[in-house]
């Protein structure tokens, strides 16, 4: 159950924040200020490429690894083709993973390795691997892991990953944090522009960062639930099924990475699917035992021990106001005609923005990926039971702040 009482009340939400992820989400712009300085000393933007790869491989473990290699593809679009290598193993440990090399792959080819832990024997032997045949490694990993002098030794580049300069490194808190996300995907944003597969310079990257800092002043702790709309989305999605449907070319990640993150830090079931292909893939569940009227056939029996069921929820994610062809009205009618309620998310056109520049396309990602990362963290807070099975507002108070560090020099 969530206590919505306690999404105004930042101390207790501070209290409850242990592993400090509100202040990790408040400073997703200044990781991407420090991670694009760890980029340009690493040598990124003097890399002399011979023409785009044939094709970008991405390897790493964990959700924060996934969701890069996902956006990455989305960005790249036709330029390149993006494969995400995999893992096999026993378990999702780090001694347990391993990662193959497509028959195929030759130095045609680009492989990349975020990962926030850097102690993976499976990755060290990929990039060996990809040594052996040639193959461009770039990796983005914890300074002085064993990954990193695989790299190294492998004739790679390796940047460091950035740290927020408060933080005490631990890989579990590191993987979990919304600011994680931008520590990998940065610099890789770096090495697209670099390599001609997006339009990321500089000075994007700065619109991006200064993009989420208003997100965070508009989504912090110290905004009311009615005018936040982080808050106002956890709210919403308290006990439901939500049903993250997408529309545009980088919502779909967006989506997907939303509802990982709900799973990973709410422990809030979603299905993420994009429109159009979503309505018919997810009607059944506004009409069968997930519906909102849904309901056992002994209506009279009493209800006070049973957990509360789940309803569907609709949450139709868009990358920006969408023009021409769209799915959306068909949405909003299938959702409404079923009696669903719909939460609707799209970025804020501001005046600067240039719908079709890249930079635009970067700051409405940016926005999307802000505004539902404070969601996931607001309702993982502010439920009775958090992710990791106690009552969050027991915990040892974690300071959690609203406010964007405006830089990270002292992380890495």
């Amino acid at each position: 159950m969530l206590d919505e009482t306690l999404l105004d009340a930042p101390e207790a939400l501070a209290r409850a924040d242990r592993r400090g992820l509100l202040r990790a989400a408040a400073e997703a712009g200044a990781r991407v200020r420090t991670a694009a300085r760890h980029a340009a000393e690493a040598g990124i933007a003097d890399l002399r490429p011979d023409g785009r790869p044939r094709t970008v491989l991405v390897a790493g473990p964990g959700a924060a690894a996934v969701g890069v290699a996902d956006l990455v593809g989305a960005l790249a679009g036709a330029a390149a083709p993006v494969i995400r290598l995999r893992p096999t193993g026993v378990a999702p440990a780090a001694g347990a993973l391993r990662w193959e090399l497509p028959g195929w792959a030759s130095p045609l080819d680009l492989l990349l390795i975020p990962t926030t832990d850097g102690a993976e024997p499976g990755l060290a032997l990929l990039a060996q691997q990809a040594y052996r045949r040639g193959i461009t490694v770039v990796a983005v990993a914890p300074q002085r892991s064993p990954l990193a002098e695989s790299v190294v030794a492998a004739r790679g580049l390796v940047v460091p990953l950035a740290i927020a300069p408060h933080a005490m490194y631990d890989e579990e808190i590191l993987a979990a944090s919304p600011g994680s996300l931008w520590a990998l995907f940065t610099p890789l944003l770096v090495l697209l522009d670099r390599v001609g597969l997006f339009t990321a310079p500089p000075e994007t990257l700065e619109k991006v960062a200064d993009r989420l800092d208003r997100t965070a002043e508009r989504c912090g702790p110290a905004i009311a639930t009615y005018d936040n709309p982080a808050k106002t989305l956890a709210a919403e999605l308290a006990d439901s099924l939500p049903l993250i449907w997408t529309e545009g070319e980088t919502a779909g990640p967006v989506g997907r990475r939303f509802a990982a993150v709900l799973a990973e830090l709410a422990g809030l079931p979603a299905l993420a699917a994009e429109l159009p292909e979503a309505l018919p893939s997810h009607g059944v569940l506004l009409v069968g035992g997930y519906a909102a009227g849904a309901d056992p056939d002994d209506f009279f029996r009493d209800r006070v021990e049973e957990p509360q069921a789940l309803h569907a929820r609709v949450v139709l994610l868009r990358d920006r106001p969408a023009g021409g062809l769209t799915a959306a009205p068909a949405a909003r009618e299938l959702a409404l005609s079923h009696d669903t309620p719909i939460s609707e998310l799209e970025p804020a056109l501001e005046p600067q923005d240039e719908p079709e520049a890249e930079d635009g396309t970067l700051e409405a990602l940016a926005e999307l990926l802000a505004v539902t990362d404070f969601a996931a963290v607001y309702l993982s807070l502010a439920s009775a039971v958090d992710a990791a099975g106690s009552t969050g507002a027991t915990e040892p108070p974690t300071a959690a702040s609203d406010s964007t560090t405006r830089d990270a020099d002292g992380g890495s």
